[in-house]
């Protein structure tokens, strides 16, 4: 399970959560723009735009969860289980498999309005990677630094929504996501006012009562909630420090702490890592579960010409400042 936002201020800032039981060695992953990159059945690129984000590599090959390419446009893969319909190979459309979406994006598209003028040409397959890595079942979010949107590999074809509310978790299907805002519509930052009844006099014990109602536990379409009200009412920073550090809260209110998601083998769903991409410096920056300290790999500081993934292992250590 996971949750992923577009914060935008005078730039994009665009990341996500991670849950998960279990971790595969993901590292800080940058794709250089001479890197090769093969296709099931679109043949290999050997040029295309650099690339960063968060990638289990295997077999030479990047398996992004999220990542933003040279040009700002970001993209995110989050769990739809029981609803992602990926199909055969189709005549005259670009076979994509599910685990090469990402990479074919972003190594291709400038903007938004580039990736969905590709997508509406290409057909999602099932080819899984590997025995040992099947099909994952996944939806995406994509954005800029203008527009975010929603894309949906379903039983009725390729859906892509506007997404206004610029945040994206799992099931169910966006459209009905979106829709379940309007049961929380009076939900507000501000306080409330009595509207139960002139003949009692309610009044305010605590501040942030505009809010109550708001759903609290871990589901998805709850996290839905949650991080679509904390990112449209989140303050716009003007520096990139401050923004990050903005985007890291709005994303802390849909945390998993360990011992709070109990699955049937036993273990926890925990947030293994939180990320944000910052569209125009090109900085990936990241926190884990066991380390608060963000932490950052900058694309435009390595070789982007170069041939070679280049891969940073995670921070998973408290770094603790210690004052006396």
């Amino acid at each position: 399970m996971c949750t992923a936002a577009a914060y935008r201020t005078n730039t994009l800032y665009f990341g996500r959560t991670l849950d998960n039981d279990i971790t595969y060695g993901e590292k800080i992953t940058v794709t250089p723009r001479n890197y090769p990159l093969s296709f099931r059945y679109e043949g290999r690129i050997d040029s295309h735009f650099a690339v960063i984000g968060m990638a289990h590599i295997s077999k030479g090959y990047p398996l992004y969860y999220d990542a933003m390419n040279e040009k700002g446009l970001c993209i995110a893969g989050l769990n739809f289980t029981g609803n992602a319909v990926y199909r055969k190979p189709v005549h005259e459309k670009n076979n994509i498999a599910q685990f090469e979406l990402i990479p074919w994006i972003l190594g291709k598209c400038k903007s938004v309005e580039d990736a969905v003028k590709l997508l509406k040409n290409t057909n999602i397959t099932d080819d899984s990677f590997s025995e040992n890595l099947p099909v994952s079942q996944l939806h995406w979010i994509i954005a800029d630094r203008k527009q975010t949107v929603t894309v949906e590999a379903v039983s009725d074809g390729l859906r892509i929504y506007e997404n206004p509310a610029h945040v994206l978790t799992n099931n169910p299907p966006f459209d009905k996501q979106l829709f379940s805002l309007n049961n929380y519509m009076h939900l507000s930052p501000r306080e409330p006012q009595n509207k139960f009844s002139d003949n009692l006099n309610l009044e305010k014990y605590s501040r942030g009562m505009g809010a109550m109602g708001m759903p609290g536990d871990l589901s998805s379409q709850s996290r839905f909630i949650r991080s679509a009200f904390a990112n449209l009412n989140s303050v716009k920073y003007k520096t990139e420090d401050e923004s990050v550090n903005q985007f890291f809260h709005t994303m802390n209110t849909v945390e998993q702490t360990k011992g709070c998601c109990i699955l049937d083998n036993g273990k926890y769903e925990f947030t293994v890592y939180t990320s944000c991409c910052c569209a125009d410096s090109g900085i990936y920056y990241y926190t884990t579960y066991g380390n608060r300290q963000i932490s950052a790999v900058s694309l435009f500081k390595e070789n982007i010409d170069g041939k070679n993934l280049i891969g940073y292992t995670l921070n998973t250590i408290q770094n603790i400042y210690l004052h006396n």
